[in-house]
Order: C-alpha cells, then sequence, then structure tokens
C-alpha cells in the first residue's frame, strides 16, 4: 500500500530532509534543539556569515517548526519541521552578518525565540 493511500504526507521542502531517529550530517555549523517547556537549548546562538548548515533536533514529545527571521520578514525558502521527540531536520540557509531571531511558528509557541547573531 503507498503512503498516499494511507493518507501520509511527507513534507516538501528542497532545504530540508527529515530524518528521523539518525544523527545529524557532520556538516552542521548550527545546532538548535526545542526543549519542553517551548523554549529552545540556548537563549541565543552565533555563527558566522554565509551559507550556514542547520541541524534541527527536537528533545520535547510536541511538533515544533524552527524559520530565521530579521526585523519583521522571515527569511525565505528556509523551515525545518521536527514532528515527535527525536525527530531531526536539516538545512541551509545563506545569512549575511547581522542580527536576527529564532522562531518556532507552530501556533501557540510564539515565546519559542532564541536571538542569532551572525557575524
Amino acid at each position: 500500500m503507498s503512503l498516499a493511500a494511507l493518507g501520509i504526507a511527507l513534507p516538501a521542502c528542497s532545504s530540508s530532509s527529515s530524518s528521523p531517529a539518525e544523527t545529524l550530517p557532520a556538516t552542521v555549523g548550527l545546532e538548535v534543539h526545542a526543549v519542553s517547556g517551548l523554549k529552545f537549548d540556548k537563549t541565543s546562538y552565533e555563527v558566522g556569515a554565509g551559507d550556514i548548515s542547520v541541524g534541527y533536533i527536537n528533545d520535547d514529545s510536541i511538533r515544533h517548526t524552527l524559520v530565521v527571521v530579521q526585523g519583521d520578514t522571515k527569511v525565505s525558502g528556509f523551515e525545518l519541521k521536527v514532528n515527535k521527540k527525536g525527530d531531526i531536520d536539516s538545512g541551509s540557509v545563506t545569512l549575511a552578518a547581522g542580527n536576527y531571531i529564532l522562531l518556532c511558528t507552530v501556533p501557540g509557541h510564539q515565546n519559542m525565540k532564541a536571538d542569532l547573531t551572525v557575524k
């Protein structure tokens, strides 16, 4: 029976790939964990400017997303999703030097944010 027949939809995002219960690629330059209490594992992160490989790990039991925002604008084409504990997603985003915010966009998770400094 196909996944479509079972009503299972796989996420389609050219910049990310879900790989539950696996490890992050060695090339990850920014590792972020979603933890219980609707927060990330850190309140601030720092990376170098350019093409950044981001790894997102769900250490919580509920669904989370990860987007990058500068000012009031979401960085286009980048969103990571983890649906359950142990899920891992990774993708790349190109960022210029500056200050950004990492956010979870799941409704009710608006307080789940962290500062991202890109140097």
